[in-house]
């Protein structure tokens, strides 16, 4: 089960079965949006003829996440005012024949998706570091929970869940191609993008639909780097970042799967704390730039505390101090640290998660 609200719930689904797939396990594997099952629900639908999971992509592609909080707050009252109306429906959907294992990679509707199939086995996998209560990820019930950190395992007990229902992987879930070895010559790839092979290079992402915050850092940097921006589906961003008289030289790309090509020719990753941004980068032994204030999601706030304890790269209150930021972080002995850190994280969630879901089968 996943929705398309941010991107990274569908990656990890995909990811997920492509992994099933490769290991040619003997399942039979359907992955279902949770969104198209409750859209007779949606009241942004029904009002606007926008899905709600749409309304969330525009608020990250525009920047409009200050309150993001109190919104959460909202939705979850919207969640419970209509619980009985998605239990029915999932109901509905599950008389098609029901699974031997139902495995969700959303939070906010784990509640209802449990009650919806009380005798199956119900797995629930973090694709955040760390949960945020209550009511997101976990909740008080019968259920199994796959999380990448000690921290989400910590808020698992502490919420009375049994410790023979917890597991802890090495990290979150990353497409199979991050671990495919690139054998590109960098210093050959960086010239046919325009670049110069001995400069540090970053990769600036925010998902994705983009960010209007990427053409903020692009007019503010001053340091002695270069970049490459990858703009997701945002065309209108990357025509302006293209346009853009900039004293650095840079490459922009738009909606690209290449996203390791493009951290193989980087030596640092500049974005939004968002655990699947950060997993990638730090795969790629990138250490990271990123942002937390008031403007960040309540869900990627832990995000950014992880990474200043595994010492992986810097956070800033603001991109208007990337200069600062990147002074810090291309410090020489500050990033040998940074990126020591960086490639000492074996995150192999992708080939843990089928031997634990496996397990569960045999149970």
């Amino acid at each position: 089960m996943y929705f398309e609200a941010g991107g990274g719930h569908k990656a990890a689904a995909n990811a997920l079965k492509s992994m099933v797939d490769q290991q040619q396990r003997d399942w039979q594997v359907r992955l279902v949006n949770l969104q198209e099952l409750l859209d007779p629900l949606d009241i942004f639908r029904k009002y606007t003829g926008i899905r709600m999971e749409d309304v969330y992509n525009v608020l990250l592609k525009k920047g409009w996440t200050l309150g993001s909080p109190q919104l959460t707050v909202g939705l979850h009252a919207l969640i419970r005012l209509y619980h009985r109306g998605q239990v029915r429906l999932l109901k509905e959907f599950w008389k098609d024949g029901p699974p031997d294992l139902v495995v969700s990679l959303i939070p906010n509707f784990n509640r209802a998706l449990r009650q919806s199939l009380p005798e199956t086995k119900f797995v629930t996998i973090l694709t955040d570091l760390a949960d945020y209560p209550p009511h997101f990820w976990m909740e008080q019930q019968e259920q199994y929970l796959i999380c990448g950190t000690a921290r989400a395992v910590e808020q698992a007990m502490e919420l009375g869940h049994a410790p023979d229902r917890v597991f802890r992987t090495s990290g979150m879930i990353l497409r199979p191609k991050f671990y495919e070895p690139v054998t590109t010559d960098r210093v050959e790839e960086r010239r046919k993008l325009g670049l110069d092979p001995n400069l540090p290079t970053g990769l600036v992402l925010f998902g994705g639909e983009g960010s209007s915050v990427m053409l903020e850092i692009a007019k503010r940097v001053t340091a002695k780097a270069q970049f490459i921006f990858v703009c997701g589906k945002n065309q209108k961003l990357a025509q302006r970042l293209r346009d853009l008289k900039t004293g650095f030289r840079k490459h922009v790309e738009g909606f690209t799967s290449e996203i390791p090509y493009y951290m193989h020719l980087s030596d640092f990753f500049v974005g939004k704390p968002g655990p699947g941004s950060i997993s990638e980068a730090l795969q790629m032994k990138l250490p990271v730039v990123l942002e937390r204030n008031a403007w960040t999601l309540p869900q990627e706030r832990f995000n950014t505390d992880w990474v200043r304890e595994m010492q992986v790269g810097v956070v800033l209150k603001s991109f208007r101090e990337i200069d600062r930021g990147l002074e810090e972080l291309l410090d020489p002995a500050n990033f040998a640290r940074f990126r020591a850190n960086a490639a000492a994280i074996k995150n192999r969630a992708i080939f843990e998660i089928p031997e634990i879901l496996d397990s569960l089968l045999q149970r």
